[in-house]
């Protein structure tokens, strides 16, 4: 059976912004990344707050807000409601960074686009993975297999 793969650059190809892109593998998407610099100008994820209900999976590879600084906002307010994977230090690293940057955000003045429990319900939705764990996806996204490694493998 043929596939048709789509890539969608939402930021972060031609330009150093943050990167964001949407893989399409038939009726499939997912999401690589959901950065945004720590700035967080909203404007900056308008693209991607339009597409947030069309997603299928999320894979993060870094943990920092250049790779996964809108989960918190994804998650806590636009309801991104689907799988979630990274590898265990991404996890443990990203969810340390992200308090740490709310905090650094929050005592330096009115900053309301996602909460510390915005952060935990975000993270609480990543299934932790091992480098080299290969997992299949379900649902509409069954036949569809990730593996974490030095970059994902799908």
């Amino acid at each position: 059976m043929t596939s048709i793969i789509k890539l969608h650059t939402i930021s972060g190809a031609m330009d150093e912004s943050p990167p964001c892109y949407i893989l399409q593998i038939d009726d499939v998407r997912i999401l690589l990344d959901c950065g945004w610099d720590e700035k967080f100008d909203a404007n900056f994820i308008k693209e991607l707050k339009r597409q947030v209900h069309t997603l299928d999976a999320v894979l993060l590879s870094h943990p920092d807000a250049y790779h996964l600084g809108a989960l918190p906002y994804l998650v806590g307010k636009l309801g991104l409601n689907c799988p979630i994977f990274a590898t265990i230090p991404v996890f443990k690293m990203g969810q340390m960074f992200m308090y740490d940057l709310y905090m650094s955000h929050f005592n330096m003045g009115d900053f309301d686009l996602f909460s510390l429990d915005d952060v935990d319900t975000a993270f609480e939705k990543i299934t932790q993975l091992k480098y080299n764990q290969t997992v299949s996806l379900k649902g509409k996204g069954y036949g569809i297999s990730i593996t974490p490694s030095e970059c994902w493998t799908l």
